[in-house]
């Protein structure tokens, strides 16, 4: 079973797939500089940077859904304070999409 910290991110088997994703966005951005500094084709480009885009959109599913097990196991402490910090960044996340 995962552990959530109180208030802070995902740990265990879900850190570590989000951190694996990180890394590999990472390794995306940084092909994507080259690819600019070597003046690529706008088209190859600009797929590669909706592939990039993609990843972290679903790096952030990835987030949302480990937070959301987190806000309902908390509940039972403070419902309203957790529910507001979930809520908050939810419209942080969507306002990003």
């Amino acid at each position: 079973m995962s552990i959530y910290t109180p208030r802070g991110y995902i740990v265990d088997e879900h850190r570590k797939s989000v951190l694996n994703r990180l890394r590999r966005i990472e390794g995306q951005i940084r092909g994507l500089e080259r690819m600019v500094e070597k003046e690529a084709p706008c088209a190859d480009v600009l797929t590669q940077l909706s592939a990039a885009t993609a990843a972290m959109k679903k790096t952030g599913i990835a987030i949302i859904q480990a937070n959301m097990r987190r806000c309902i196991d908390e509940t039972t402490q403070d419902p309203d304070r957790t529910l507001d910090d979930f809520q908050k960044a939810l419209t942080r996340y969507i306002g990003m999409s």
